[in-house]
């Protein structure tokens, strides 16, 4: 060893090494909580409701930006905190928003008294529903403000609006932008 060299001790540089790793994943682990957030929220849809637009297993993206600046419009798929169990996540179109009027008549959607055009039923009708415990719905319904109203696309299979009423904006957690599994079904919502 020359004069003025000291020898690093092995320790040390295990040491930054260790604290450097731990510094790394806890980054990791900040960005994908982050994300996971703020940004966007990955689900697996256990249901039929939405089929054929989105069928039971597809995995799907919702992300979170477009309703910081922005409420849900008619046609959003939308993710949202279930009325009856909050733990759980529900996935659903908006058919009506805040100050809006539904109305089902011989199977079909009436908005503001114009019939819906809705080609994701596959031509299933939208008749009432039995309500929730303590629920009432009559039609017509005017939609509250700040508040929306959602239905499956498969209407003969989903429990909805016509089952728990509107909800409101806040409980939505995300809009549903894209299918990412399995690969077969792969594709954008819209």
């Amino acid at each position: 060893m020359f004069e003025g060299e000291h020898a690093t001790p092995k320790r040390s540089s295990f040491g930054r090494k260790l604290i450097s790793i731990i510094l790394t994943l806890a980054a990791i682990l900040l960005i994908s909580w982050g994300l996971r957030t703020f940004v966007f929220q990955a689900y697996e849809i256990p249901s039929g409701s939405m089929e054929d637009t989105i069928m039971t297993g597809d995995m799907v993206f919702s992300e979170k930006i477009t309703y910081y600046m922005n409420d849900p419009q008619p046609g959003d798929i939308v993710t949202f905190i279930d009325p009856e169990i909050p733990s759980r996540t529900l996935i659903k179109r908006v058919i009506a928003t805040g100050g809006q009027t539904v109305n089902l008549i011989d199977g079909d959607v009436y908005v503001d008294n114009k019939k819906l055009v809705e080609p994701y039923t596959d031509g299933k009708p939208s008749y009432p529903l039995t309500t929730a415990y303590g629920t009432t719905i009559t039609y017509p319904y005017k939609v509250p403000e700040g508040e929306i109203w959602v239905m499956g696309d498969n209407r003969t299979n989903s429990q909805d609006s016509r089952y728990f009423g509107s909800i409101p904006v806040d409980s939505v957690t995300g809009k549903a932008v894209f299918i990412y599994w399995p690969l077969n079904n792969m594709a954008p919502l819209n």
